[in-house]
């Protein structure tokens, strides 16, 4: 692969996770810091990583939210205060050298079609499940970015109208049932009604307690519970699947983030469940279901292939 070694951050919700790309697509330095609140912190944070990894390097970055051509990181729901953030503008200023700006989910995209699980593929969607859902779109070889540079805000395409609030201010998004916050919530309200007794037993018996991460581990011990839950939850994951599957019949769908880390606990129901609810499901070719392939570093690996293709 042509070009010289770049930077790639991936700023996310609690860490700020940096790495070289050398000219071979390898990954030959990293290096993280907690993600601290407010605009400037996040700036500092974000150069901070930059120069510890190589000063004078040319530097991408993956940023959740809405992020236009021109940098400006313009709304963030999980990065609270932080809107209209001239992300590109602050670290060309600080850095000296040239910054890319992209969403998260659009630079893991990247990196997974290029070096992971969509490595090959035409039409493709990798979708992040995190406290929120972030997604990115490879359509025709392309990545999809939208007239703004706000395609893949998947996360927020409402499935429910009644539902729960979400933190952009609407009601029964995606992401408050399909991600790590929804499988929590839904683990909490099956534990306080009496349905989750190993789930409440890894929390300490404290409901309010329950995480996600306590229904994959009394899953993967074989608690029927647990799996009841997790099919609850595989069910919503899969009908957001479904209607991205009509609107962009991908070849491949490329699941990233902790959730999907255990691969069958989570995948085997959401393979049922997708086949079920998709309409016409014997006269498609097959949409495979995959799990990410570069962990934690997609983001920052994307972000650095897109600033050396700047």
């Amino acid at each position: 692969m042509a070009g010289e070694q770049t930077i790639g951050v991936d700023l996310g919700g609690t860490k700020c996770l940096g790495v070289v790309l050398d000219a071979r697509g390898q990954v030959t330095a990293e290096h993280r810091v907690p993600t601290p609140h407010g605009a400037d912190a996040i700036v500092e944070a974000i150069a901070e990583v930059a120069a510890r990894l190589g000063p004078g390097l040319p530097v991408g970055v993956g940023a959740p939210g809405l992020v236009d051509r021109d940098g400006l990181l313009r709304f963030a729901p999980n990065l609270p205060g932080v809107f209209d953030l001239p992300l590109r503008d602050l670290l060309v200023e600080r850095l000296g050298v040239d910054v890319e700006i992209e969403n998260d989910a659009t630079a893991a995209c990247w990196a997974e079609r290029q070096f992971g699980a969509a490595q090959g593929a035409t039409d493709a969607v990798v979708v992040t499940l995190g406290t929120g859902i972030g997604g990115g779109i490879v359509a025709d070889n392309q990545l999809l970015r939208g007239a703004n540079g706000f395609a893949g805000e998947i996360g927020h395409m409402v499935v429910d109208p009644h539902g729960p609030p979400c933190p952009c201010g609407k009601r029964g998004c995606w992401e408050r049932f399909a991600s790590g916050s929804g499988l929590g919530r839904m683990a909490r309200d099956a534990a306080m009604a009496g349905r989750a007794a190993r789930v409440l037993d890894l929390a300490d018996g404290d409901a309010e307690a329950v995480r996600g991460e306590h229904v994959t581990q009394a899953c993967e011990e074989g608690d029927a519970e647990a799996k009841e839950i997790m099919a609850q939850f595989a069910w919503w994951l899969a009908l957001g699947l479904v209607n991205l599957a009509y609107l962009l019949d991908p070849e491949v769908f490329v699941l990233g983030g902790g959730l999907v880390a255990s691969g069958g606990v989570l995948l085997d129901p959401a393979r049922v469940a997708f086949a079920e609810l998709l309409a016409g499901v014997t006269h498609r070719p097959v949409v495979r279901i995959e799990v990410a392939a570069l962990g934690e570093r997609a983001g920052a690996i994307g972000a650095a292939l897109l600033a050396r293709g700047r």
